[in-house]
């Protein structure tokens, strides 16, 4: 799929995102309407992933995180989990080829530990396979949730300090963050979220404290590159303060 070239020509290739994050949202949704079941509402939602992963390489933007598993979506029926780990299997062994070809690195974030060997092992695999690919590095989300990656972020510094390798007055802003699962990715420019739901649902909820939100209506087996696009044009009509005022901002922008 190209997209519509009218509405891509409205980006401004100079004002891009660095890093897009996504909460993939509407899949079982979307399959209730069509009347088909979850996971094949699930296997659609992989055409999607692969929209925005060619979108984010054909404009530039060197980072994509898409929200694939949380911790919370273990609590689904076993049948459903079954099977989305079956889709994670099959859908990381038929893109491998696609992400080398397109020089995209694969990176994970989450408890990869809880993943079931075979996905785990398929996931390490091509993360090894891609790890020196440089245009675009594809975050998935898997068994993930910020108040996960908080706790384990604590427990990594408090170790450090019981080793005596770090002494507690040290433990500032960049320490915290060096410790996060997330490291050393940079923190999301513009997060991304389908079906209409106004949440963020325990995901980098450190990382998006000056993260522009945009929320769209559309299903995300729906969401195309056409979507994408609109999601770009939106954010390049925002002006980022990070606490500044505009006249600072104006400034600062006149003088490069």
């Amino acid at each position: 799929m190209h997209g519509n070239i009218e509405l891509k020509k409205m980006i401004d290739l100079n004002n891009l995102p660095n890093h897009v994050a996504v909460i993939m949202d509407g899949n079982g949704r979307w399959a209730k309407k069509q009347g088909l079941s979850r996971i094949l509402g699930h296997k659609k939602g992989t055409e999607a992933v692969r929209h925005v992963t060619e979108a984010c390489a054909e404009l530039g933007i060197p980072y994509l995180t898409l929200y694939a598993f949380s911790t919370e979506n273990w609590n689904r029926p076993k049948d459903e989990v079954d099977a989305l780990m079956n889709l994670l299997i099959n859908t990381i062994n038929d893109e491998l080829n696609t992400l080398q070809q397109n020089n995209i690195k694969l990176n994970a974030i989450g408890n990869l530990l809880q993943l079931p060997e075979q996905a785990r092992n398929n996931l390490l695999q091509t993360i090894h396979a891609t790890k020196n690919n440089t245009r675009l590095t594809l975050t998935l989300a898997l068994s993930y949730s910020s108040h996960w990656e908080i706790a384990a972020m604590v427990a990594s510094i408090a170790k450090k300090v019981k080793s005596g390798e770090l002494d507690p007055e040290q433990i500032d802003q960049k320490i915290i963050e060096q410790n996060l699962n997330t490291y050393p990715i940079p923190f999301p420019d513009l997060l991304i979220r389908t079906s209409g739901e106004y949440r963020i649902s325990n995901f980098l909820l450190y990382q998006l404290a000056y993260t522009e939100l945009y929320f769209t209506n559309t299903l995300w087996p729906d969401f195309n590159k056409d979507e994408f696009y609109k999601a770009i044009i939106d954010y390049q009509k925002r002006e980022r303060r990070f606490g500044k005022i505009s006249e600072q901002i104006q400034q600062k922008n006149s003088e490069k």
